[in-house]
């Protein structure tokens, strides 16, 4: 007798708990992924220069456009939570402190997919935040947890702090039930941001974010936010820190996660190409680039640093690097107008 989609749906949380993941759920296709508000969101421009994001909405807003055939989207959760190191005078998204997630998740994924494949058959297709996926909808769908007022997904009993992974399979396996928005009249997320790139409930102006402002940006950082970008060198975690439901976060178990040894920020301003990609290797911040590294630098810098750091920022004033000068030039000035 053949396996039931129950039976082998205990199987995949068998499997994925020895790989790492501390839960799997599952939605049924087709999905509600408030597909309305989002193509508001690409209309008004607040994605940004993420263009990518503009691409493939017939696929991103109906997955069913993915895999022909698709009754199933598996959703696995992996933590990475871990406190912000205490010996660094500037800070780094939790997520990017140690490897990159998106290599070894998505070879754990296509481990599933193998045996899925083998023992039950079917088509599977897996993504680790690649893609056309709207993954914090679909996970959300999938009774993980609820989008808070942020847009971050929080799951009850853990908090913020997951990577998301999704398996699309033609396999037919039991859904789950959404959990009920538990966020109340919680506003901490919406208060805590530092740009206010978060509009209002439930409203993200990436363009705003500073996530978005030291990752994804390309140019200069614009004026207007370089001051309260303060001390964050790649990324922000303000509105997660601040969420509530985080008094339940556990230690990552991942090793995978622990903390990169990196250089005080001066140093890293005479970095060469060759240098940055050896430090960088398989770290999520090696996707900055260098000129977007250093033009960061000079942010916190200007924000944070003192006379000991002149001499690096004035040379690289000298080098006339494209896009860099203005920046380091603006880090002279604000470490010299407090007299430091």
């Amino acid at each position: 007798m053949a396996d039931t989609g129950t039976q082998i749906l205990e199987r995949i949380r068998t499997e994925a708990e020895a790989l790492g993941f501390h839960s799997v759920r599952v939605a049924a296709v087709p999905i509600e992924l408030r597909r309305e508000y989002y193509r508001q969101w690409i209309d008004s421009g607040q994605h940004g220069s993420m263009a990518w994001m503009e691409r493939n909405n017939d696929r991103r807003l109906h997955p069913e456009n993915v895999l022909p055939e698709l009754r199933s989207i598996i959703v696995l959760a992996l933590n990475y939570y871990q406190p912000d190191p205490d010996d660094r005078p500037y800070r780094v998204a939790k997520y990017a402190l140690g490897d990159d997630y998106h290599n070894f998740m998505l070879k754990r994924l296509k481990k599933i997919c193998r045996f899925l494949r083998e023992d039950y058959g079917g088509e599977q297709r897996p993504y680790v935040d690649t893609g056309p996926l709207l993954e914090k909808p679909v996970a959300a769908a999938a009774g993980l947890g609820w989008q808070g007022k942020s847009t971050i997904l929080i799951e009850p009993g853990r908090g913020t702090w997951s990577f998301l992974g999704n398996i699309l399979t033609t396999l037919q396996l039991p859904a789950d039930e959404p959990v009920p928005d538990r966020c109340g009249r919680c506003t901490r997320c919406i208060d805590a941001c530092p740009t206010g790139a978060i509009t209002g409930p439930y409203r993200l102006d990436a363009s705003k974010c500073i996530s978005y402002l030291t990752i994804e940006h390309d140019g200069a950082i614009p004026l207007e936010f370089r001051r309260v970008i303060g001390d964050r060198l790649y990324g922000c975690d303000e509105c997660l820190d601040v969420c509530p439901w985080n008094k339940w976060a556990r230690m990552t178990e991942e090793g995978r996660f622990a903390v990169r040894e990196l250089p005080p920020l001066r140093e890293m301003l005479a970095w060469d190409e060759a240098t940055f990609a050896g430090r960088m290797q398989g770290s999520p911040m090696r996707r900055l680039k260098l000129h977007r590294l250093k033009r960061n630098i000079c942010i916190v810098l200007g924000n944070t640093g003192g006379e000991a750091d002149l001499p690096a920022l004035r040379e690289l004033c000298r080098s006339g690097e494209p896009g860099l000068v203005e920046q380091a030039g603006w880090a002279i000035a604000a470490i010299l107008a407090r007299g430091q």
